[in-house]
């Protein structure tokens, strides 16, 4: 059988992208090596933040703010797997990256509050603030359930008549003209028209030669700790996830009973997601301890209850890869979203979508000639 596109990779960009060409009347069939929202995934985890605030990067807050409808309606379908925790920005005195935040939110006239630091103190004691001057709380932000949720995606799209294949796909055979096929690995011939590859950290392997040294997949840790019993300081309504870029940390409440969660978000080294093992190091319990004794005290010694080994696959500036294959008019290649990209799952769908019916207008920062081999991040 013979689709009109096949796109590889269920995660959060595959499985919204597949169900956006589906509602367009495509016939799509939807690819994984592992299922969607498996542990081995960038989506995998259990939860991801959704927010605007992006510094100056406007083109990411308004991807949020769109996508935020998208998700809601998508619940409103199946059940609410998204969390409102609020989201608070922790900023310096002079702090470009808050105050070009705050600029942004302005002008999409979001729903937000600058809070001083004795603001702070008053409402969020379990934090000790140390060097943060003030605050941005967004209310309406918060948590999505992200495996459920791209399991969720994944059903909807199947539903609305997407075939889904498990199944791991060999490198695309040459580099010129029109790819008419692709084989999985035990030698299955899948024919489609066009071809999307939203496959995170498998891009580098399914396309060395073009983005070997323009995607970087690295090891990144994630910790759970235990709340005292009895306490609700660090719930959910009352603790709201947080981000400090300036120490590269970000948190959120104990949701579902999960426990407090934490990371540092500096990359690790470099990680390969078939064959990595997925176990913390002692290092790594270490540096959120150091952090916990400076900035909440009462966590610094917390047990830990669950921890998790993931990886980022970013381009050299955190920007989005949304791009033709050079090599391929009819294949498309989707990516570069770790850390960040997962709230944007509907917007960037549809934008595939768009691209491939030839009504796309395309963004310059997502194209393949913006990304470079020196990392340089940027987008948060």
């Amino acid at each position: 059988m013979s689709y009109d596109v096949a796109v590889v990779g269920a995660g959060v960009f595959g499985a919204w992208t597949a169900y956006k060409l589906r509602l367009e009347g495509a016939s799509v069939l939807l690819i994984d090596s592992y299922g969607p929202g498996n542990s081995r995934s960038s989506s995998g985890g259990e939860s991801r933040i959704i927010r605007l605030g992006y510094g100056p990067a406007e083109i990411y807050s308004r991807s949020a703010q769109r996508s935020m409808v998208v998700w809601q309606q998508l619940f409103d379908q199946t059940e609410n797997l998204f969390r409102k925790t609020g989201m608070l920005w922790l900023a310096r005195e002079h702090d470009p990256y808050c105050e070009a935040t705050l600029a942004t939110l302005q002008r999409l006239n979001a729903n937000f509050e600058t809070l001083d630091h004795d603001e702070l103190v008053r409402r969020f004691p379990q934090l000790e603030l140390g060097p943060v001057a003030w605050g941005i709380l967004e209310p309406d932000a918060g948590v999505l359930l992200a495996r459920r949720a791209v399991q969720a995606v994944a059903a909807q799209a199947r539903s609305s008549g997407v075939e889904y294949l498990e199944a791991a796909i060999a490198p695309p055979k040459g580099n010129s003209g029109r790819l008419r096929t692709i084989h999985t690995t035990s030698g299955k011939e899948i024919v489609a028209d066009r071809f999307v590859f939203a496959c995170g950290p498998w891009l580098p392997k399914l396309f060395p030669d073009l983005l070997g040294e323009l995607i970087y997949v690295t090891r990144q840790e994630v910790f759970f700790l235990g709340v005292p019993p009895g306490d609700n300081s660090f719930n959910q309504g009352v603790m709201p996830t947080w981000i400090d870029f300036n120490d590269l940390v970000y948190a959120m409440p104990n949701l579902d009973g999960r426990g407090f969660k934490i990371a540092i978000d500096a990359h690790g080294p470099r990680f390969d997601p078939d064959t990595g093992d997925r176990v913390v190091t002692a290092s790594g319990l270490n540096a959120v301890r150091e952090f916990l004794a400076r900035r909440i005290p009462r966590l610094a010694n917390a047990p830990v209850t669950e921890t998790r080994v993931c990886q980022y696959e970013n381009t050299s500036s955190g920007d989005l890869l949304i791009d033709r294959h050079p090599g391929f008019e009819n294949v498309w290649v989707v990516g570069g979203g770790s850390g960040h990209g997962f709230k944007h799952g509907p917007t960037v769908g549809q934008y595939v979508a768009d691209m491939i019916a030839g009504r796309g207008v395309a963004e310059p920062q997502f194209r393949l000639a913006s990304k470079e081999r020196v990392q340089q991040r940027q987008i948060y």
